[in-house]
């Protein structure tokens, strides 16, 4: 157990700002969907749905390729 800690400790300063930047970029989609009513392809919840669900990094950037209407 003290060997899995030190190797969490060790991968914790690439972690934190990962960890930070996916929150980051979560909660720009989010604001996103929440304020704009048009989407290329999909609605407001389903695009809710796969950001929140997809949170890793996935559903954002689905959301940022496929949904975000440009303006």
């Amino acid at each position: 157990m003290e060997k899995i800690l030190e190797q969490a400790k060790e991968y914790l300063p690439f972690l934190i700002p990962l960890i930070i930047v996916q929150f980051t970029l979560l909660i720009y989609v989010i604001r996103h969907i929440l304020t704009h009513e048009n989407y290329k392809r999909g609605s407001r919840k389903l695009w809710l749905v796969i950001s929140i669900v997809l949170m890793n990094f996935v559903g954002p950037i689905l959301y940022l390729i496929f949904g975000k209407e440009e303006e």
